[in-house]
């Protein structure tokens, strides 16, 4: 088996992999849109909350469709030594890998930002909507439970907020830890000190960023080497068309 046969093979068997990967993912994201409390009962980690908040099958169909299509692309490419596919395949990467890259540069470029920017973000939401909106208050119930915070900073986020106005200037229960006996004011929630989300969010990204770092340097390693292979097929193609 020559060295372009073997490329080859490997290129239909890899994209082959990735087009069933895709094909599962969008299945499994129908199954949601169609019957999410079926689906809900095979996986109970994830609690009805997440399921109303985000739209996991929406997500895991767009996702499904996009590894779908390179997988045909690169298999096509590859068995039927198309270039043009195979070119099509190699740039969807590059913009892929591209994007990835200024997503990336911005994020740091602009950390030191990202606490500013999230709170004037989410904490109008919370005076505002938080007791009034279901959805927005089930949505930080759920947060501020799992992660034992309050509020996006700490509980003076709640302070002349909808909330605290109708319910006679208390604070969610959650920002009053270990004092539930009690209601939680001004005092109670001020001497509890619960930390606020995002910090929580902040340090559960420190303790995994090896984890982040290393699926994101193994994602990079798998689309330099998808990119390799098709332009190898392009190259060899085009020189044994001249």
């Amino acid at each position: 088996m020559g060295c372009f046969t073997f490329v080859k093979v490997v290129m239909v068997v890899f994209n082959l992999l990735i087009c069933l990967a895709g094909m599962c993912l969008a299945a499994a994201g129908i199954w949601v849109t169609v019957d999410g409390n079926s689906f809900m009962k095979v996986l109970p980690p994830f609690t009805d909350d997440f399921e109303s908040h985000v739209n996991v099958g929406v997500f895991c169909i767009t996702i499904g469709a996009v590894m779908t299509l390179l997988g045909l692309l690169g298999c096509c490419g590859a068995q039927k030594e198309s270039k043009c596919l195979l070119i099509m395949f190699f740039s969807i990467i590059l913009l892929i890998c591209i994007a990835e890259t200024a997503a990336a540069i911005v994020a740091l470029v602009y950390s030191s930002y990202t606490e500013i920017i999230l709170r004037a973000w989410a904490t109008p939401g919370l005076k505002e909507k938080f007791g009034k909106d279901k959805i927005v208050t089930d949505l930080w119930n759920s947060t501020m439970t799992t992660l034992q915070c309050c509020g996006f900073s700490n509980y003076t986020d709640f302070s002349e907020s909808y909330y605290y106005k109708q319910n006679g200037a208390l604070y969610p229960p959650t920002c009053c830890a270990g004092l539930e006996l009690f209601p939680c004011d001004d005092d109670n929630a001020g001497f509890s000190n619960v930390e606020g989300c995002y910090k929580q969010i902040v340090k559960i990204i420190q303790r995994n960023v090896n984890i982040v770092g290393g699926i994101a340097a193994g994602v990079t390693a798998i689309e330099v080497a998808a990119m390799g292979v098709s332009m190898y097929l392009y190259c060899y193609l085009d020189k044994k068309a001249t």
